[in-house]
């Protein structure tokens, strides 16, 4: 039985897979190609990340389809409920790539508090004439420590933003539609560890007392911030968002920006993506990833073996 990893998968999961029997082809065929390729090759798994769209039109052309997977959280780029209508299994690894998108947040509060995003642009070409200028422009930092995080959606990876968050000393305040509360584990050396448990409050509350934002929400129809809730928020406020292009209004966060209603974000994920819109790239109070959120070797190592455990249970379920 044939698995196509069409946006790769990790050497673990490769190795699981084909310890149990599978082959598995990671050539990234082109979207247009895709239908073409799955049909010739009799493929039975399908696995993708973001960079692949499986939608009704390719489910209804490619009969051979048992399983449909997906490498990380948001399915928003599969016909989920179409698929499953059609006998098609389909997956995904809500808890694999967590504890990396946590951890990318905090590169950007960190590098945004501190102005390393603009640093690192500046220094390169000027630190050699302009040292004291450029010391001086960047010597108004802030600690995160004392200061208070407001979290949108509290789910999986908000959880583990919250629990970095109270690590390094902020006030955590959650909003989410869904969760009333959740307990959060705080770990340290030798077995010890605390709880603190977090209630979560409405979203106007979280704009109106957060520091900084970080959005960890699904894909959504219409922004979750937009100008209405950029005017709620303090001035000179800090906004992450690592979730899903189209949570955040570009237009008016950069409208926020230069009117200093906002001090810093970081963005991890676009609305134009894969093309961001030019005044977003070039912003200098704006850090930028590529969308890298899960892209670390353990979270990919944990991606990978996942799948392939979890597709291992569904088709030996099925023989049985």
């Amino acid at each position: 039985m044939k698995v196509l990893a069409n946006d790769g998968i990790s050497t673990s999961g490769i190795d699981a897979l084909k310890q149990a029997g599978f082959e598995v082809l990671t050539t990234t065929v082109a979207q247009e190609q895709l239908a073409n390729y799955i049909n010739q090759h009799k493929i039975a798994v399908l696995l993708v990340r973001s960079a692949t769209t499986v939608r009704k039109e390719l489910i209804d052309n490619c009969p051979s389809l048992k399983i449909i997977g997906r490498g990380g959280v948001g399915m928003d780029n599969i016909d989920v409920e179409y698929a499953r209508s059609k006998g098609i299994h389909v997956i995904n690894t809500p808890a694999a790539s967590s504890q990396s998108v946590a951890e990318l947040v905090f590169a950007h509060l960190f590098g945004g508090v501190r102005f390393l995003h603009d640093s690192n642009r500046n220094m390169p070409l000027d630190g050699d004439s302009q040292f004291k200028s450029l010391k001086k422009n960047y010597a108004k930092g802030v600690e995160l420590r004392g200061k208070t995080l407001g979290i949108i959606g509290f789910g999986r990876i908000g959880r583990e933003v919250a629990k970095i968050a109270l690590g390094v000393g902020m006030k955590v305040i959650a909003s989410d539609k869904y969760v009333g509360k959740a307990t959060i584990k705080v770990e340290f050396y030798n077995g010890q560890y605390i709880n603190v448990e977090i209630e979560t409050e409405p979203t106007k509350e979280i704009l109106k007392q957060a520091d900084f934002i970080s959005l960890h929400v699904p894909a959504q129809k219409e922004y979750v911030i937009s100008e209405k809730e950029f005017n709620m928020m303090k001035d000179g406020v800090g906004i992450i968002n690592a979730a899903r292009g189209g949570v955040v209004d570009e237009v008016a966060l950069v409208k926020a920006l230069e009117s200093g209603k906002v001090a810093f974000a970081g963005l991890d994920t676009f609305e134009e993506e894969p093309t961001p819109a030019i005044q977003v790239l070039m912003n200098g109070r704006i850090s930028l990833t590529p969308h890298i959120g899960a892209a670390t070797n353990e979270a990919q190592d944990r991606i990978g073996t996942e799948l392939a455990s979890q597709i291992i249970s569904i088709l030996k379920t099925e023989k049985e």
